[in-house]
């Protein structure tokens, strides 16, 4: 049997990143390890260790889909890990981030009030008031918090429900941080070559 690494228990991290996230959505702000690291993996490595080894996320689809046996395990469809959809749920992925960082900008700016509310699926609004009081942290602070925390969130729930469809690491086929790494690895291949 294989010995157990102390990044084999990173799933643990994605359980308490949304624990912290339901009591207080200032801890939204700790998502972005798991958003700037894959990056940096890439950039300064030159592959997608992150996404082999240190996502928590995977690894907690792994564990629920694959030893809580809450997997279907079928095959996912092809279309799901086609260069055409990966580009395109990344693009997507992408514009919903530019616009929570635009709402961000409007509340910093004083344009827009604070949203108290998670987004889920980016279109199902639910009110999230409990994790926050009022005038703890800049406004702007608070509503990139939401806003970050809806994106991790639903990305999860779309990990969760492709999980128990097909395989438990079906996500990791289409995901928007595994597509940059992979663009960028291809990229730094490339500058080796000339």
């Amino acid at each position: 049997m294989k010995s157990k690494r102390w990044y084999d228990y990173l799933w643990i991290w994605s359980i308490l990143y949304f624990a912290l996230g339901f009591f207080n959505i200032l801890f939204a702000w700790l998502g972005l390890i798991d958003f700037l690291l894959p990056l940096f993996i890439a950039i300064f490595r030159g592959n997608k260790a992150f996404c082999n080894k240190y996502c928590g996320r995977g690894q907690l689809f792994q564990q629920i889909g694959g030893r809580l046996k809450c997997s279907r395990n079928a095959k996912s469809p092809s279309f799901l890990s086609s260069k055409w959809f990966r580009y395109g749920f990344l693009i997507f992925f992408l514009a919903m981030f530019g616009n929570m960082i635009f709402q961000t900008c409007l509340v910093a700016a004083g344009a827009k009030n604070l949203t108290e509310a998670i987004k889920l699926l980016w279109t199902f609004r639910v009110p999230w008031g409990w994790a926050y009081q009022a005038g703890t942290v800049a406004d702007w602070i608070a509503q990139f918090s939401f806003g970050f925390y809806s994106i991790m969130l639903t990305s999860t729930i779309i990990g969760l429900v492709v999980m128990v469809l097909f395989k438990p690491r079906t996500w990791c086929t289409f995901c928007p941080m595994g597509t940059m790494t992979q663009m960028i690895c291809k990229l730094k291949a490339k500058e080796k070559i000339w």
